[in-house]
């Protein structure tokens, strides 16, 4: 008997300890984020389970033998591996690589809350890697790449300058990883290219008016956001190396590009670092002349350092440190010979420009990180504390006597602290609550080289408190609403404007002061989910901008501040829109319109030019269409149509003789676009892309002189195509190819159009060709 009982009980320990092994681990992305909700199953026995907000999963209780783990995640390949369960208890490390087929699921940063780009009620485009990649291996410029990429941005104009280049019709705020690189105190339209997309891993754009992130965002705003370190390797190292220049009329037109990167991770410590030298030859148009070298990229030397290192003190906690270096500056061979508008294009030719070196001197950006989980019961704390430093020359200017070249110089420091809490109040409503405080002073002014101030110091304190409500209702609805409230004070000191004529002639000295501003902002979006094939939102935002202070000051006729017209722009923003999803066809639409009660369209008076403050009403629609008929094919195509008014006697109707079109400043011209990409093999991708930018002609010429206003000139339509192709040659080597106006189209950019001046009339680049290798370790 005893033995028989003796037999029985080992039995049974036996069966508890096979049925005490378990399966655990976590599970991240490519770039170390451990992810939270993906869905892991066993296959063998039908069960599964949602990681945490760790990332972590655990399978308990089972037999000893091996497993089928199936690991699936929104905006990620599916990942199957074999696994053993075990007594032990070594937790496996899962890493899911990103899915182009469900980009719509990634997550947002910019948002500050946690939303997928499938739910938020907004529009918002996204540039992954590859995305930049891919075009940068066309041009690296960053503002070409862009105006390819994203409906509702104006065409680039093929120069340092991002002029014309709004979003939607309004301006556009520039961050890196959420640190402000636009001027809106004077805008310089040098921020969209303030980073090389080397550094970077993604982009994301969020387009209507938002004050997410403060001042000067009333078209909204696209954030650069930097690369990661591989967590998957101790140290990793990417060099690229390549070659550009015309291919008509070569001569003095080949550059060069060299970069190298190292990154990896060890133990708690990760790293990246990068570094970037890049120079153009001359440019060229389609007939083979010199493009005109103000403000040209040709004959440019642009350098980029970039770092990020972080430290994981523990799963719930890291703080990390990130710093950035841009510059960019010409030294041209060629002095300008002005065509004749409409006619002929104005050129370069061989002399001495004079002066010095148009460009951005430098663009320091820094930003120290630390985040939290779960830091009070289930609440996420991320701060931060920041700085930029930027300065840029321009080239010469006669609006003033004696004319010369001004610079603008901008200092930026400020913390922000950004806590996220869920709530879950019932099994029908449940989301999280986003709130925190902003604070950031700016001081930004512009002088001229020789020392003479055109715009004094203009030093901004801001302190704004926010709070976002992201909530899911009847798991159909989400639902999204938000204030920020924006606190700030702008002190000015005396300065007198610059002279037109010779002894002071014209100058005006402006006793300065204080200038205080407090405006709540709010918005509020609902998008139903329930059908893949036809998700609607709409929403209602608010952005804040005081945009373009310093023209007001510099062309000031009053002699105080407080005489001066400098009421901010408050934009309201209304749209509608829809994403359809039918396996393997995608489309998305989009209507909005844009009021603001006092705007700052930049018209010309006589020889300056100064912002007027009138009503607007800008609106405008978007589509997008993508289809994959098979693995190795997937073709798309985009247009953007978006026109302004004045209300010019403020009746607000917009539809009388006293409204008067936007000029073409702010309004783009149609924009439409399209590609075609093909995988003839794994390792071989050949891409087409096409873009056409429709006719503006709104205004009227001078009847007398024949001449139009700045902004008021015709925009006629041009179309082109681009190409593109890599391949890799093995693991480790990629070749890329890519060729600008394959077609060498000749064709003048909307700005040198619109601009209306013999000087600006200047073509756009002629084929070109890019060609690099990359290789990796």
């Amino acid at each position: 008997m005893r033995l028989f009982f003796t037999f029985i009980l080992s039995l049974s320990l036996s069966a508890v300890i096979a049925q005490n092994h378990q399966i655990s681990g976590n599970v991240s992305d490519s770039q170390g984020n451990l992810l939270q909700g993906v869905t892991v199953s066993l296959k063998e026995i039908s069960k599964s389970t949602v990681t945490d907000r760790n990332g972590s999963f655990l399978f308990s209780n089972l037999n000893t033998g091996n497993y089928t783990l199936s690991v699936k995640g929104v905006g990620f390949e599916n990942l199957t591996l074999k696994a053993q369960s075990s007594a032990e208890y070594s937790p496996l490390t899962l890493i899911l690589k990103p899915s182009v087929n469900q980009l719509k699921e990634v997550t947002i940063s910019t948002t500050r809350s946690k939303e997928t780009l499938g739910e938020t009620p907004v529009s918002v485009t996204i540039l992954n890697a590859k995305d930049i990649e891919t075009q940068a291996s066309i041009n690296p410029n960053i503002s070409n790449i862009l105006s390819w990429s994203v409906p509702g941005l104006g065409y680039t104009n093929n120069t340092t300058s991002n002029v014309g280049q709004t979003l939607r019709g309004r301006n556009v705020l520039i961050l890196i990883d959420g640190i402000p690189q636009s001027t809106p105190l004077r805008a310089g339209s040098r921020d969209i290219r303030s980073i090389d997309p080397a550094a970077l891993e993604r982009i994301e754009v969020i387009k209507g008016a938002t004050s997410i992130y403060g001042n000067g965002a009333d078209g909204g705003l696209i954030n650069y956001i930097t690369k990661k370190s591989n967590p998957e390797k101790k140290f990793g190292s990417i060099t690229s190396i390549g070659n550009s220049g015309n291919l008509v009329a070569f001569k003095n037109s080949a550059g060069g590009r060299f970069s190298q990167q190292f990154s990896g991770s060890v133990n708690k410590f990760d790293y990246i670092v990068s570094g970037l030298y890049d120079f153009t030859g001359v440019f060229k148009d389609a007939a083979g002349e010199v493009i005109s070298p103000n403000y040209g990229l040709g004959e440019t030397k642009a350098y980029n350092a970039f770092g990020k290192f972080g430290y994981s003190i523990n799963p719930d906690n890291r703080i990390e440190l990130m710093y950035n270096y841009f510059s960019s500056a010409q030294n041209s061979d060629y002095i300008v010979e002005a065509g004749k508008y409409g006619i002929s294009p104005t050129i370069g030719v061989k002399g001495d420009r004079g002066g010095i070196n148009e460009g951005t001197r430098f663009n320091h950006n820094a930003n120290l990180n630390y985040s939290s989980k779960d830091l009070i019961g289930e609440t996420d704390l991320e701060t931060s504390v920041y700085f930029q430093d930027y300065k840029t020359v321009y080239g010469f200017d006669g609006f003033f006597y004696g004319g010369g070249q001004s610079q603008i110089t901008s200092s930026k420091k400020g913390i922000r602290a950004n806590l996220i809490t869920p709530f879950h109040i019932s099994s029908d409503v449940k989301g999280d609550l986003t709130y925190g405080l902003d604070v950031l002073n700016d001081v930004t002014a512009q002088s001229l080289v020789d020392g003479r101030v055109w715009v004094p110091e203009v030093d901004m304190r801001n302190m704004a408190p926010y709070a976002q409500l992201n909530s899911e209702i009847f798991d159909h609805f989400i639902f999204k609403t938000g204030l920020r409230y924006e606190n700030i004070a702008i002190n000015i000191d005396d300065y007198q404007t610059l002279a037109t004529g010779p002894a002071n002639q014209g100058s005006v000295a402006v006793t300065g002061g204080k200038l205080d501003y407090n405006a709540l902002t709010f918005n509020a979006g609902l998008r139903y989910t329930n059908y893949n094939f036809f998700k609607p939102y709409v929403s209602y935002s608010q952005g804040f901008s005081i945009f373009d202070l310093g023209r007001v000051l510099r062309t000031a006729s009053e002699n105080t501040i407080a005489a001066l017209n400098t009421k901010p722009v408050i934009v309201n923003n209304y749209e509608a829109g829809f994403d359809s999803d039918f396996n393997k066809f995608s489309f998305e639409g989009v209507y909005y319109i844009s009021n603001s009660k006092l705007g700052s369209n930049l018209v010309q008076q006589g020889d300056i030019f100064v912002p007027q403050r009138a009503p607007e009403r800008v609106w405008g629609y978007e589509v997008l269409a993508t289809f994959t008929p098979v693995n190795k094919l997937s073709v798309g195509a985009s247009y953007a149509y978006v026109e302004g008014k004045i209300d010019g006697n403020n009746d607000k109707d917009f539809a009388d003789d006293a409204d008067k079109y936007l000029n073409s400043t702010r309004i783009s011209a149609p924009k439409a676009t399209a590609f075609l990409n093909v995988n003839p093999s794994s390792s071989w991708e050949i891409r087409m892309d096409y873009i056409f930018s429709g006719e503006r002609k709104r205004f009227q010429a001078n009847a007398t002189t024949g001449a139009y206003l700045f902004g008021e000139g015709p925009v006629n339509n041009f179309h082109l195509f681009n190409f593109s192709s890599s391949y890799k040659v093995n693991s480790a080597a990629k070749l890329n190819l890519g060729i600008e106006n394959i077609f060498n189209k000749k064709y003048y950019t909307p700005v040198a159009q619109f601009y209306g001046r013999d000087a600006d009339y200047t073509r756009g680049n002629g084929i070109r060709y890019n060609i690099g290798l990359t290789y990796s370790l």
